[in-house]
């Protein structure tokens, strides 16, 4: 007798067959686990109950390590072993780390690739073995809870993370021995746990304040595709920040002298233990002891309200600037999705309603709501529901470029571009009988080569030489769905190809990254300018070097003395405006020099006819004809 497979909707028709996949929020602060059990997305507790798991590691001289909240004990006993925040120094090169500042106490060692390793009593490690050792003890928690092994995770990252930090993800993944379904965006996440992928069409906008950085992405549902629109934010603001205004406030009013770090990281611990009381009370008492002394103060609601408001209106500036750059306005926003511990602060929750005009997504715990989002994700991509119509598509944070002639930077793709995505753009030679190609491949918003980031270098080799213009190259620059850019060049004629993968060792964080946006902007006129200075320099380099090989060739036999000096008169006049910052001289400097080269050009052209004539009578042309 036939047995009927029996299913709910939406589900796999064999639920012995069922995949364990999980998402998982690797954070900052902290980091989580989540799975999709009979039908609902929930996070993944430890054997005490305890959901969140503390991203901190502590290595100890016998070669073994400890994970989360055991390893948090010794953070400030034992700092120099115990790393914390480490999702910070994630695709960084020791240069980047100049930057963080006291964010990085650490003695760092560095190896050939430019890779930052930490040394520790168990050995040097890097960020991306440290992220491995804090996803290896998720997956274990994970696989003891599902009674199984793994076939995937996705993982989240933050909207603005860069090819780098995106590929230190992944080969953290890696050690650890995870299958990457997807590197998904943290605020597309978000977006999924609440199920607005399922809702009707339309912008949807991510408020993420955590307690480091804060970041705000701007969505579109749109046929069944989830398009991010827009990224913004900023990665110098956080709970941490509301916590140091209070901080501030105590040690004014109870004249506490802030003279080390231990006194400063207490206050912080107490401002931070009011702020969440200030949550759900109109005012918190602290009570203090430094160097034996006692003391209290009572802070209301109202005073933090007043002392953190200008930092919440910075999130709301920012807000507006992603609502800019997805070019829409705040009422054409359906849902909002509020992400990040730190928005349980009334405060927040009270701007974000009244800038856009409608209650806030708060249901889910914003501590968990990205690890739900991703597990959902992973049961779709490990082929748990095959109805599923679901597509995210995800975006870069900065444009994608080559360097062309004079320093200056051609965009390819350009940034808060969906992906996965491919854009191919023809380039020429520069000089006569060239037989390669440097492809430089930058990555920025300014226009000059010198102001972006270099990411990598290769050669196309074996052009065949032809006249300066002749060739034809073809650059394609595609990036797959977790963010990662490959680069292909083929020359058309001939079809010899180079392409490299561009994995670096480090990159931009999103502090750097956000410098540049907030550069390309404040530069836009200036840039603007010195571009269009670089071409004009690069047009007169151009006739320059073309007069220059031509006099050398036949100058001496087509021109009389006084006007092969003439000529080199004029070159020589060129050369120095072109060495110059005036446009417009240099520009009038080529029209003359130009205009001075007519007769030349014109007598250079009769010799060329003459020589191809010679021999022949214009009967053999008739007849060839």
């Amino acid at each position: 007798m036939a047995l009927l497979q029996i299913a709910e909707p939406g589900q796999s028709e064999a639920p012995h067959q069922h995949k364990l996949a999980v998402g998982i929020d690797l954070g900052t602060t902290n980091s989580l686990v989540a799975s999709v059990k009979s039908g609902e997305a929930v996070t993944i507790p430890d054997i005490e109950g305890q959901h969140l798991l503390p991203s901190v590691v502590r290595y100890m001289p016998c070669g073994n390590h400890l994970v989360g909240a055991e390893a948090r004990t010794y953070a400030a006993s034992d700092p120099d072993n115990t790393i914390i925040s480490v999702k910070r120094l994630m695709g960084r090169g020791v240069s980047d780390l100049k930057t963080l500042g006291d964010e990085a106490p650490y003695q760092f060692d560095v190896n050939d690739g430019g890779m930052p390793y930490i040394k520790t009593a168990a050995g040097n490690k890097s960020p991306v073995q440290v992220s491995a050792d804090i996803l290896k003890a998720l997956v274990s928690r994970a696989e003891e809870a599902l009674g199984g092994e793994l076939t995937g995770a996705v993982i989240t990252v933050p909207a603005y993370f860069d090819d780098a930090q995106r590929q230190a993800t992944k080969d953290a993944a890696t050690l650890a021995n995870i299958k990457v379904l997807r590197l998904l965006n943290e605020p597309t996440a978000a977006a999924v746990a609440y199920g607005l992928d399922q809702g009707k069409e339309g912008v949807i906008a991510v408020y993420d304040l955590g307690g480091g950085t804060f970041d705000i992405s701007i969505l579109r549902l749109n046929k069944g595709v989830f398009e991010v629109l827009s990224t913004g934010g900023d990665s110098a603001l956080g709970g941490d920040d509301l916590d140091l205004a209070l901080a501030d406030w105590i040690a004014q009013q109870l004249d506490i002298d802030i003279d080390g770090n231990s006194v400063s990281r207490y206050l912080m611990e107490k401002s931070k233990q009011a702020k969440e009381v200030l949550s759900g009370a109109d005012e918190a008492t602290i009570d203090l002891e430094i160097k034996g002394r006692k003391q209290s103060i009572t802070v209301t609601r109202a005073k933090f309200d007043e002392l953190v408001s200008p930092l919440v209106k910075r999130t709301i500036r920012a807000c507006r600037r992603a609502l800019k750059d997805a070019s829409v306005e705040a009422e054409d926003v359906l849902e909002v999705v509020m992400v990040g511990g730190s928005t349980r602060v009334p405060l927040v929750r009270e701007e974000v309603k009244q800038f856009f005009a409608r209650e806030p997504h708060i249901k889910i715990d914003p501590d968990c709501v990205v690890a739900v989002g991703a597990s959902i994700q992973a049961d779709v991509l490990a082929g748990n529901k095959p109805d599923s119509g679901m597509l995210l598509l995800d975006v870069i944070p900065l444009s994608l470029g080559i360097e062309t002639m004079g320093g200056l930077t051609e965009k390819i793709i350009h940034r808060n571009t969906s992906i996965p995505v491919a854009r191919a753009q023809e380039f020429t030679t520069y000089q006569d009988g060239q037989t390669a190609m440097a492809i430089h491949v930058v990555q920025g918003e300014r226009e000059l080569v010198s102001d972006c980031r270099s990411l990598a270098r290769f050669v196309l080799r074996g052009i065949p030489p032809m006249a300066a213009g002749a060739a034809k190259i073809r650059v394609t620059y595609q990036v797959d769905a977790d963010g990662l850019l490959g680069v292909h060049a083929k020359e058309l004629t001939s079809g010899v190809e180079s392409s490299i993968q561009v994995k670096p060792s480090y990159g931009l964080g999103d502090v750097e990254i956000a410098e540049m946006l907030k550069s390309s902007y404040l530069n836009a006129a200036e840039d603007k300018d010195m571009r269009a200075l670089r071409e004009q320099q690069v047009d007169a380099d151009r006739l320059i070097v073309s007069l220059q090989d031509a006099l050398i060739a036949d100058g001496k036999q087509l021109l009389s003395p006084d006007e092969y000096k003439l000529l080199e008169s004029e070159i020589e006049k060129l050369i120095e405006l072109r060495n110059g910052s005036d446009l417009v001289a240099i520009e009038r400097g080529v029209a003359a020099l130009s205009k001075a080269s007519d007769e030349y050009a014109s007598r250079r052209m009769d010799h060329s006819i003459q020589k191809a004539l010679q021999g022949h009578s214009i009967d053999e042309l008739g007849e060839s004809e």
